[in-house]
């Protein structure tokens, strides 16, 4: 008969004290593994701190963005109050000799 490796009789001691260490090895690598993924992680959060910012909508273009839709919020809202408020046409907001019949009105000249 031929010997057979898994066929022999190891003693209980033997297989714990391998089992344990496979075990202790199993524990080092996971220990390893979170410590390489921590460190990629600190290199790519630096290498991304130090590169300038790329801004796809500049700063000053939001401003003016931000202009425009003010002064046709404040336009609307005029035409808006006027129509509703004042019963007239949306419009003539937008007209001169309405705004110097305003101001006429506020400074009481005729």
């Amino acid at each position: 008969m031929t010997k057979n490796p898994s066929s022999q009789h190891t003693s209980p001691k033997a297989g714990q004290e391998s089992a344990a260490a496979s075990e202790e090895q199993a524990v080092q690598q996971e220990i390893s593994r979170k410590t390489e993924k921590k460190e990629k992680q600190q290199r790519k959060w630096e290498a991304k701190r130090n590169r300038p910012r790329l801004r796809i909508f500049p700063i000053w273009l939001r401003i003016i963005v931000i202009l425009i839709f003010a002064a046709a919020a404040f336009v609307i809202g005029l035409m808006i109050g006027f129509a509703v408020l004042g019963d007239g046409s949306p419009l003539d907001v937008l007209r001169l000799e309405t705004w110097q019949h305003i101001i006429d009105i506020v400074n009481k000249t005729d």
